[in-house]
C-alpha cells in the first residue's frame, strides 16, 4: 500500500521560506519519479516541481524557478520542497505525488 504523508507547511511572512517534506512508504521509491503540486482557493491544483528517479531530471513551474527548488533521499524514502522568497500567491495546499497517488496535503499560508 502506497502511502505519502507531507508535513512542513505553515504560516510565513512574504519573503520567507519553508521547507516540506514527504515521506513515503510502498513500493520502491527509487523506481519512481516524484513531483509536487499545489491548489490554490477556487482554483485548479497545479504542477510546482518535478523530480525523476535519480534526480538528475528536475523541471519547475515557471512561477517558482529560481525559489523553489526540489530534492530528494533515496535512502531516506523522502522528497523535499524548499520554498524561499515566499509571496502571498504562492499560498495554497501543497501535494505531493507519485504517479495515481497523492498525499493529503500540506497548507502553506503566505501573508503579505
Amino acid at each position: 500500500q502506497v502511502q505519502l504523508v507531507e508535513s512542513g507547511g505553515g504560516l510565513v511572512q512574504a519573503g520567507g521560506s519553508l521547507r516540506l517534506s514527504c515521506a513515503t512508504s510502498g513500493g520502491i521509491f527509487t523506481s519512481y519519479a516524484m513531483g509536487w503540486f499545489r491548489q490554490a482557493p477556487g482554483k485548479e491544483r497545479e504542477f510546482v516541481a518535478h523530480i525523476s528517479w535519480s534526480g538528475g531530471d528536475i523541471s519547475y513551474a515557471d512561477s517558482v524557478k529560481g525559489r523553489f527548488t526540489i530534492s530528494r533521499d533515496n535512502a531516506k524514502n523522502t522528497v523535499y520542497l524548499q520554498m524561499n522568497s515566499l509571496k502571498p500567491e504562492d499560498t495554497a495546499v501543497y501535494y505531493c505525488n507519485r504517479g495515481r497517488y497523492w498525499g493529503q496535503g500540506t497548507q502553506v499560508t503566505v501573508s503579505s
